[in-house]
């Protein structure tokens, strides 16, 4: 190999795969049919030559920069790529007035790519108002928060929001194969004239076809890319196709590896996604919190052990299933409540790993557990006519009377102190104006319940085996 193509080689080899092998058209961008697709609203605002102003928000890995730039190029704008992670406002002034010269020069406009612009603070969003509103500059944003929480709603007014999804795992085969043919091509190129490569350059896949095999291509010069190793680095990758790259890039340097070997070497490369300050933290509790609600403790231990392997904090979860324990299951099981707080105690004394045994203890019995929300449902009809009036005065007969002047002024008259009496006394409790109010209501009383039918027979199906639910009267019988 001459030295040119030496040197080359080189500059191609330092340069990561994931940004190596990024598509050039739009057209060859894969996932996300629904931004992409012929008649999607992006598609054809980058048709009209102009998107404005956007938000994209997803996952790591799913082609938010790709996507920024192939709309950059497909539209024939100027793109100036920062991320709040390193650049301050002086630094988007400066690219304010460049954008501005640039449209006065040449009549073309500049969109900002701002990677984790959720990153810059809600007053640090207000620079770009103005120049959006005037057309100066266009805005593509990236975030993989939930944008309605961490960006402003002065800026959220004037983008558009595009979700992205995690990449399926049709869509990472397909990457996969575009990549191994790039990389294919690229050797051939970088080869002396003289000599003879026979590289087989791979047929494309029917992007249609969920069975399309990715190891066929490419094994005449990579033996190591078995089926099976390609569809390993396509679950591992988890719907992040950087993360799928980076795993191919590491199988492409283990030639001589055997494959379960490889496989092993594989596995132990990729770390567990789990953002223990982002959304995912908020979702994942979430849904162990409603799969202890709704009894179902294999899908609670699951969420549980999701975020214990990703690094949460145990006393977090302990926290979340004090709550749990009253809100849920309440009077239906006194015993919920102390176990939940004994729970949280040896989480803060036993720490993790041993801690899990206890949380898988305590996650387990409240998902068994008999459910009643009386308690929390009646505090909250409570607190509503609480903060419907809070001038309502308390009655006289329970006033505190610690004082003669108090006495005479009538506080305590008429009330019946309970334990004197071998019978049941009345005493005026509430304001007179809710006197009939039911806050705190009978065990068994489901008056304020909904009978979904549609929400039943799916229950029966998914659940109960197709079989009729037990509780059905013959009212309510089908």
């Amino acid at each position: 190999m001459s030295l040119k193509r030496k040197r080359n080689q080189a500059k191609l080899d330092a340069v990561p795969l994931a940004e190596r092998l990024r598509p050039k058209k739009l057209a060859d961008f894969v996932g996300q049919a629904h931004l992409t697709g012929p008649d999607s609203l992006l598609q054809k605002a980058v048709s009209n030559g102009s998107v404005g102003s956007i938000i994209l928000w997803g996952p790591p890995g799913c082609g938010k920069t790709t996507l920024a730039r192939l709309i950059a190029g497909e539209t024939n704008s100027i793109l100036k790529e920062l991320s709040a992670t390193v650049v301050g406002i002086n630094d988007i002034r400066q690219t304010f007035e460049e954008a501005k010269g640039i449209m006065v020069l040449t009549g073309r406009r500049t969109i900002i790519f701002l990677d984790e612009v959720h990153r810059f603070t809600r007053s640090q969003q207000d620079i770009f108002l103005p120049s959006i509103e005037k057309g100066e500059v266009q805005l593509i944003g990236a975030t993989t928060e939930n944008p309605s929480f961490k960006l402003n709603s002065a800026l959220l007014s004037r983008c558009r929001v595009f979700t992205l999804n995690p990449l399926s795992t049709d869509d990472m085969k397909q990457i996969l194969h575009n990549a191994v043919a790039r990389i294919c091509e690229e050797a051939e190129e970088v080869s002396e004239p003289s000599v003879e490569v026979e590289v087989p350059l791979p047929t494309p896949p029917n992007p249609s076809s969920s069975q399309a095999s990715v190891a066929s291509i490419g094994t005449a010069a990579y033996p190591q890319l078995t089926e099976k190793v390609t569809d390993t680095i396509a679950s591992l990758s988890n719907g992040d196709a950087r993360t799928a790259l980076s795993l191919l890039e590491l199988a492409l340097l283990s030639r001589d590896m055997k494959e379960r070997q490889l496989l092993n070497h594989l596995r132990v490369s990729v770390s567990v996604s789990y953002d223990r300050t982002g959304e995912s933290h908020y979702d994942m509790i979430s849904a162990l919190h409603k799969s202890i609600r709704g009894s179902q403790g294999g899908a609670a231990l699951y969420w549980l052990a999701r975020m214990l392997t990703g690094g949460e904090d145990p006393v977090f979860i302990a926290r979340r299933l004090v709550v749990c324990a009253s809100e849920d299951v309440g009077l239906a099981d006194n015993h919920a409540l102390p176990l939940a707080v004994a729970t949280m105690q040896a989480c803060q004394l036993v720490g993790m790993p041993e801690c899990r045994i206890n949380l898988a203890h305590c996650v387990s019995y409240l998902s068994e557990a008999q459910k009643s929300t009386r308690s929390y449902r009646g505090y909250n009809r409570a607190e509503a006519a609480a903060k419907n009036d809070p001038t309502d005065p308390v009655p006289m007969a329970v006033r505190n009377a610690p004082t003669s002047l108090m006495k005479d002024l009538g506080y305590g008259d008429g009330y019946h102190y309970n334990p004197d009496f071998a019978h049941p006394v009345y005493n005026e409790y509430l304001p007179p104006k809710l006197r009939d109010e039911v806050f705190l209501k009978q065990a068994g009383d489901e008056s304020d319940k909904t009978w979904d039918e549609d929400a039943l027979r799916q229950w029966e199906t998914e659940m109960n085996g197709g079989e009729l639910w037990d509780g059905r009267d013959d009212k309510n019988a089908v």
